[in-house]
């Protein structure tokens, strides 16, 4: 009879630890997700993430459109003389200047 109760006693240890396993995982994971760290932390990183994406992607708008601005100056004398006729009001040798208003 002592080998009987023998496996008995083993048979009960082995079930016994994936049930504590189960047990600490129910109470534990629910207390983890709605912790101040848990899953409103994930859900701020996320929003964060969108912002920073929707951030990185009008920098690279700007980029792409301030390169095309860089590559039409080195290419284009015309568009230098509009830049500095119209942002530094230079002028061309030899002509008049008329100057209306303030």
């Amino acid at each position: 009879m002592p080998s009987v109760e023998l496996r008995n006693k083993e048979q009960k240890k082995q079930w016994m630890a994936p049930l504590l396993v189960i047990l600490v995982a129910l109470i534990s994971v629910p207390v983890l997700i709605f912790e101040p760290e848990g899953l409103p932390r994930y859900r701020k990183l996320v929003r964060e993430l969108r912002q920073l994406e929707e951030e990185n992607e009008r920098h690279v708008q700007t980029l792409k459109r301030l390169d095309a601005e860089v590559r039409e100056l080195k290419e284009n004398l015309s568009a230098i003389e509009r830049i500095a006729r119209d942002e530094l009001g230079l002028v061309r040798e030899g002509e008049i200047v008329f100057h209306f208003g303030d």
